[in-house]
């Protein structure tokens, strides 16, 4: 059988991707087949679009990190999901989701949030692993700690200032001024508007600092750490941290260049979360499968509030 989906045949900007008819994937013993209703839109699809994200491999390939549908089918070996039941969870390279149907490992997918529309769930993954992760498993995030969240409007920071308030933390963001009541409805804290104040002259003996920026936010972040504090940088590719990571042995403070583990399990701790009404994933715009380079160009921007989404109207409920 048939299925569309959102393909290019050489490295570049948004035009490159195009609408192609390819066979549809078969779950292998351990595999679950989606019928994909969302897909997330994340830096790391452009990345490896225009051809700066070259780990996975050359052009043709399906784009796509973040999945939302039904299971079709099932794979020899799986245990926990039926066909028709709602899922959401990480694709990884060779496959991809932006597509009407993907193949994913089981240990991958999680039941979907109840309740909620599967363009939001599509919109946690990749984003929401990246902020669970970081702050709980590696920085132990606690009540009453001060959590500085970079970008707190974006993708990984609008979640990670929801999960750091969720345990309690004080949480400060850094955003555009017009990001502000958005961010208050999360639950922040503090708000910096970094166009007008230099977060470093304005935060002070924070604990943690997660960071989806990098860059010179490395050092300056550094020294708004109290003693002992870490700081989290969650960008993935990107420039050398290096320098950064020797400023931090030589002032005791705690450094960690992140990435996140597809887990399953993490998953529905944060399904857990959203169900309890603590965390949301905000979505700013939605295209159709089709509109794929569209969707690229507004991420490109970086001034997306919250999540891109596409959708599949021919998969749609």
């Amino acid at each position: 059988m048939r299925m569309r989906a959102i393909s290019q045949r050489a490295f570049g900007g948004p035009e490159v991707l195009e609408v192609v008819e390819v066979d549809r994937p078969v779950p292998a013993a351990g595999e679950v087949l989606v019928r994909v209703h969302a897909a997330g839109v994340n830096p790391a699809d452009w990345k490896r679009r225009d051809g700066s994200l070259r780990r996975f491999g050359e052009p043709p390939f399906i784009l796509g990190l973040d999945v939302a549908g039904e299971v079709a089918a099932t794979g020899d070996a799986v245990e926990g999901f039926r066909p028709g039941d709602a899922v959401y969870g990480i694709v990884l390279p060779p496959r991809g989701a932006y597509a009407e149907y993907v193949t994913v490992p089981v240990e991958f997918l999680a039941p979907a949030p109840s309740g909620q529309e599967l363009i939001h769930a599509a919109a946690l993954p990749i984003a929401g692993l990246t902020a669970w992760q970081s702050l709980v498993w590696v920085a132990e995030v606690r009540p009453g700690q001060r959590v500085l969240v970079h970008a707190a409007a974006g993708g990984v920071g609008h979640l990670a200032v929801q999960i750091a308030k969720a345990r309690g933390a004080h949480v400060i963001g850094t955003a555009r001024q017009d990001k502000h009541a958005f961010l208050k409805e999360l639950g922040a804290d503090e708000l910096i508007d970094y166009t007008v104040t230099d977060f470093g002259t304005a935060a002070r003996d924070v604990d943690i600092v997660i960071d989806p920026i990098s860059g010179d936010y490395g050092p300056r972040s550094l020294a708004v750490l109290a003693p002992g504090g870490v700081l989290l940088d969650v960008r993935g590719t990107g420039p050398d941290r290096t320098a950064v990571r020797e400023q931090a042995r030589e002032r005791g403070l705690g450094f960690v260049e992140f990435g996140f583990t597809p887990s399953g399990a993490d998953l529905r701790e944060i399904t857990t979360l959203v169900e309890r009404g603590v965390l949301r994933a905000a979505v700013q715009q939605t295209f159709p499968l089709e509109e794929a380079a569209r969707a690229h160009r507004l991420g490109e921007t970086g001034r997306t509030q919250g999540k891109i989404v596409l959708t599949v109207p021919s998969a749609a409920r």
